[in-house]
């Protein structure tokens, strides 16, 4: 469970060029980060000083990839509906960049050979080199801003870019995704009450009241509700700590860079809540403080996949949601949510995946719902995420499946921006796979009332959770 911090502070990185000295070939290649122990890659110059407490955001495409086979990002970015020609503004971002590293190298070569000259020089040659030391200087300057410049512009061109998708990932948006199986059977009802209409006669979900003290999209569960949910999650609890993953209860407040660095500030950002006085976001999933547990570590164990388990608050402002799934607890701005993390070495990043899914199958079972999975279009997936799958629940009064898991492979998307490695063979260091999926959320508590539903209006409790709710049935 060792880790190496990465230097004394991970730092936002700004060019210092009193300090500037020659850049090391692996981080004039942005594709090539720096490995050395201990050492906090710097996009840029050797050399530059860190701001304490801030996370520099490291390349989020593979540069190397990107010149080596620019034609696969373009076709990622076709698959996922959006521009190709962003990939040409990366590729020349990145060769601007390289030309003022450079230039600017050049110059403060020269401005060494000179400082070794100037002993030597007789009088006029002095002169003459004073002349050329004083016009160099400003040189030297505008080539350090140029870099600089150039290194935003990279950034900028890089943060365009969603992560590369998974082959095998259906092209295009919504509704395009792919069944790959269907399992349970659906229950033959005449006229299905819906979650909210059970939940009220069972006492277990009150709307109004919430709406009373917070507004639209919030809730009460009460009684039978609660303990519904506390159940379910403890179920899902006890199932993730059988499989190896670490229980936490993580902070629900991060920075942004933190927010930033997970994938959540692009187009996603008017989702989020933000507390603007104090500079900190409310989290839409645990997902974002266990990607940024290990930011700016060396991992120096991973022969297995370093799985954790969080149980947290999460929040979202539904901004694109206005009129959807307006009744019961379907789409609401705050609940609680079990959410699986993995750190893997990115040739287990698939397989890896897979556990993730069959453990949110395995859950399902446990409390007997119907439910599909399907392979999500790249149209539809998040930025970071270069595969993802969802496990859909037969929900019988909307007569359709709804989403109540996902799990995603964000290979070395997340981890490159909040700058996480392992130690591979030899000792050298490598940015490594970042996994998540869903575990337990409230949602579940709609199909499980309305799948267990019975003419009399009451509810059968499924076996798995008769322990944590304490009965077998519930009744109005």
């Amino acid at each position: 469970m060792a880790a190496t911090r990465l230097g004394p502070a991970v730092g936002h990185w700004t060019f210092n060029p009193k300090d500037a000295g020659s850049i090391p070939a692996d981080v004039t290649d942005p594709g090539l980060p720096a490995t050395q122990p201990g050492v906090a890659y710097c996009p840029g110059i050797s050399g530059a000083t860190p701001e304490p407490d801030r996370l520099d955001l490291l390349p989020v495409i593979d540069l190397k990839l990107l010149r080596d086979n620019p034609d696969l990002v373009r076709a990622s970015q076709q698959a996922r509906g959006e521009s190709a020609a962003k990939v040409d503004t990366l590729l020349a971002a990145d060769v601007s960049r390289r030309e003022a590293v450079a230039r600017f190298e050049a110059l403060r070569a020269e401005q060494k050979q000179l400082g070794k000259q100037m002993p030597k020089a007789s009088g006029d040659e002095k002169a003459a080199l004073l002349a050329r030391t004083k016009t160099l200087s400003d040189d030297v300057k505008a080539a350090a801003a140029a870099v600089t410049a150039a290194e935003e512009a990279l950034k900028a061109a890089q943060l365009a870019i969603p992560n590369v998708i998974e082959e095998g990932a259906p092209a295009g948006g919504e509704d395009d995704y792919v069944v790959l199986r269907e399992v349970g059977t659906r229950p033959a009802l005449d006229a299905p009450r819906d979650h909210l209409e059970l939940g009220e006669a069972l006492r277990a979900i009150d709307m109004e009241r919430g709406a009373k003290v917070s507004g639209s999209r919030f809730y009460f569960l009460t009684g039978v509700g609660a303990l519904l949910q506390l159940g379910l999650f403890n179920l899902a609890m006890q199932q993730a700590v059988e499989y190896g993953f670490t229980p936490m209860i993580p902070p629900v407040l991060v920075k942004p860079e933190v927010m930033q660095g997970t994938g959540f500030l692009g187009e996603h950002a008017s989702e989020v809540y933000r507390l603007e006085a104090d500079d900190l976001y409310l989290v839409g999933t645990s997902e974002v403080p266990l990607a940024g547990y290990h930011s700016g570590e060396i991992l120096d164990e991973l022969a297995e996949p370093r799985r954790y388990a969080g149980w947290s608050s999460c929040f979202r402002r539904e901004a694109g949601s206005h009129g959807k799934d307006t009744r019961g607890i379907i789409r609401v701005h705050q609940f609680d949510k079990i959410e699986m993390f993995s750190y893997c070495r990115p040739e287990e990043a698939h397989d890896e995946h897979l556990r993730l899914l069959a453990w949110e199958e395995e859950l399902l079972a446990k409390v007997d719902i119907p439910y599909r999975v399907i392979d999500v279009a790249a149209g539809d997936l998040g930025s970071s995420a270069a595969r993802k799958y969802d496990c859909e629940a037969w929900v019988p009064s909307q007569n359709r499946y709804r989403e109540v898991t996902s799990t995603s492979n964000c290979t070395s998307y997340q981890a490159r921006r909040l700058n996480i490695r392992y130690r591979a063979e030899g000792g050298s260091s490598q940015p490594v796979a970042t996994l998540n999926g869903t575990l337990a959320t409230p949602r579940w508590i709609v199909p499980i009332l309305e799948n267990h539903q019975q003419p009399d209006g009451s509810v059968r409790v499924p076996k798995a959770l008769q322990a944590f709710v304490g009965t077998d049935v519930l009744r109005p």
